[in-house]
């Protein structure tokens, strides 16, 4: 379509460099709300003095959802008005629904930067043909990629804007098997991607197991004709294993996923690092409190009173990962109704305790190891063959819509 891979490449970096750092929040479903995005926006500028923040994604939203105006979606894209880049993350199975998802997000100003999804690895997607799966049928990916970007400049052109960058996030393939990144982020970069971002394991893998990072640095060779930046995500637990990331892949910058779950002071660090600051120090488990609880009233902000403290209460765990906390009181605030009940189990706490260490460190969130990937049958048969499928990728969609 004749792209020029080498401005796409500019927009990708320039896109980065809004941000300040290149650093990336991965949309994770039930996380990445207006609420977590604030918290951690305000991280990476205190540690910074304001100069960094990187790039917050929201959580994924389906495009067929967004497009149908959904209530729940059309909150999820909601940003605050100091959120700058305002980022986006679509996921769709059919181009036509995915670029009247763009054109909506352009049309109306509520992005950017869009970002596509194909690296999802949960078995009512997959079993579908959708994430992670997608990219096997590889027409379609192309498809779909070349939807979104032509629609993005075609909109932002009509309404007298700069170009609204379409990057792409997805996984090495579907199992050792069926690999699918290199062929699927050449056709990204061909289509005019801004940039790939590669989660290096396979949907088989799901997230158990050592990411690949030996994989991000051969697609970092593969895209580098195109001129198009290479996102590492995988096993960024710390401003230490960003560093690294970029260091042995050559990767333009890092996609942090579970490494944040209840460490959002993880953005202060890594812009810290990359700004050449100094890093904030890990906090004591005072510290720890402070920021639950200003979390908690974050999201009863933005999702209400009832909503706000059942949401917070998925994170409890993960902030007090290695501390010593009763049982009790760990099983209470996971039951909290209100701030009130938050304050009165935290006063409950000891919290004269420094940060556990390593012990409070790596894997978080879901750590399942790889099983099977559950797609349609015969779907392996021919990658570019979609003869009697269309009704399951369709499917892949309808599964998740609302969000």
């Amino acid at each position: 379509m004749g792209i020029d891979t080498d401005e796409r490449g500019a927009a990708g970096r320039a896109l980065l460099a809004r941000g300040g750092v290149p650093v990336v929040l991965a949309p994770m479903a039930g996380i990445t709300n207006r609420a977590f995005r604030r918290l951690a926006r305000e991280h990476a500028r205190a540690a910074t003095g304001g100069v960094a923040t990187g790039i917050y994604v929201t959580e994924m939203i389906t495009s067929r959802a967004l497009v149908e105006r959904n209530e729940e979606t059309m909150r999820m894209i909601a940003t605050d008005p100091d959120e700058s880049p305002r980022s986006v993350q679509l996921y769709g199975v059919d181009p036509a629904t995915v670029a009247a998802a763009v054109h909506l997000l352009i049309d109306e100003d509520r992005a950017d930067h869009i970002d596509l999804n194909f690296g999802c690895p949960v078995a009512k997607v997959t079993r579908k043909g959708g994430g992670s799966a997608l990219p096997w049928k590889r027409g379609l990916f192309r498809a779909i990629v070349s939807a979104a970007v032509t629609t993005a400049d075609q909109t932002a052109r009509a309404h007298g804007r700069p170009a609204v960058p379409v990057t792409v996030k997805m996984r090495k393939g579907i199992d050792p098997d069926h690999l699918t990144y290199l062929e699927a982020g050449r056709a990204a970069a061909e289509e005019g991607a801004a940039w790939v971002a590669l989660h290096g394991r396979t949907a088989a893998q799901l997230y158990g197991g050592e990411a690949d990072w030996d994989s991000i640095a051969r697609l970092v060779e593969e895209l580098e004709p195109y001129g198009v930046p290479v996102l590492g995500n995988g096993d960024v637990w710390t401003h230490v294993h960003a560093a690294r990331m970029i260091e042995q892949t050559g990767a333009a910058g890092v996609v942090v996923g579970r490494g944040c779950l209840g460490r959002p002071w993880l953005f202060g660090q890594l812009a810290a690092s990359f700004t050449g600051v100094e890093i904030p120090a890990d906090p004591d488990l005072r510290a720890v409190t402070e920021t639950m609880r200003h979390h908690a009233s974050l999201l009863i902000e933005v999702l209400g009173p009832e909503s706000g403290p059942r949401d917070f209460r998925k994170h409890i765990a993960w902030y007090l990962k290695g501390f010593a906390v009763r049982r009790e009181i760990r099983q209470g605030l996971a039951l909290v109704d209100t701030l009130d009940d938050v304050d009165d189990l935290i006063a409950r706490i000891d919290l004269d305790q420094p940060w556990p260490g390593s012990v409070s460190e790596g894997p978080r969130g879901r750590t399942q190891p790889g099983k099977r990937v559950a797609l349609p049958d015969g779907w392996l048969d021919d990658p570019d063959d979609l003869t009697g499928f269309l009704d399951d990728i369709r499917g892949a969609e309808l599964s998740i819509s609302g969000g």
